[in-house]
């Protein structure tokens, strides 16, 4: 039944995304993006809190990997280089996803009402970056800057990296981080 549930969840997503890239997400209901999937509308629902969720239901995959590369980074590891580690070690998921990622953000970045939200999504991000650094011992004021100044680099590079391929993602990140480090 769970594996039934995501397959309807993956392709609810990826219908949501074919249409809102036609239509323009203000002009298209979840009615209609159930019933391009052949599900009704109540399933739709079951499986997202509203179609804007349809775009972000990845937060929670990500957040967890995060959270663990920040525990299990190296004693003595400072924050900036912890937190780039934990970016690099979800590259792959990255990699893997960017056949939805690509089409996804173009979504995001064509529709001013989802700025919002993209943007409280990345400060929870952040916040949860910020609280696994504190669990290493980082003081609270250096964990909530580096988790923000590193996660608005993280979200730079990968949205460089989605609007354009190459260079790739990992050559990226280290722009990014070494473009960070200089600043500060």
């Amino acid at each position: 039944m769970a594996q039934h549930g995501s397959k309807v969840r993956v392709r609810l997503q990826l219908a949501a995304v074919e249409l809102f890239q036609e239509r323009g997400f203000d002009r298209t209901t979840a009615a209609e993006i159930a019933a391009h999937v052949g599900v009704t509308e109540r399933t739709f629902f079951r499986h997202f809190a509203d179609k804007r969720e349809v775009l972000f239901d990845g937060q929670a995959v990500l957040v967890e990997a995060l959270t663990a590369s920040i525990a299990d980074a190296p004693a003595g590891l400072g924050a900036l280089d912890t937190l780039f580690r934990a970016f690099r070690s979800v590259t792959q998921l990255l990699l893997d996803n960017r056949s939805f990622s690509e089409p996804r953000q173009a979504v995001i970045s064509a529709t001013p009402a989802l700025h919002e939200r993209e943007l409280a999504k990345l400060e929870a991000l952040s916040d949860a970056l910020a609280l696994a650094l504190t669990a290493r011992g980082v003081p609270d004021l250096e964990a909530a800057l580096g988790a923000r100044a590193s996660m608005a680099a993280f979200a730079h590079a990968t949205l460089l990296w989605l609007e354009n391929e190459g260079p790739g993602l990992a050559e990226r990140l280290d722009k990014a981080e070494q473009a960070l480090k200089a600043l500060l």
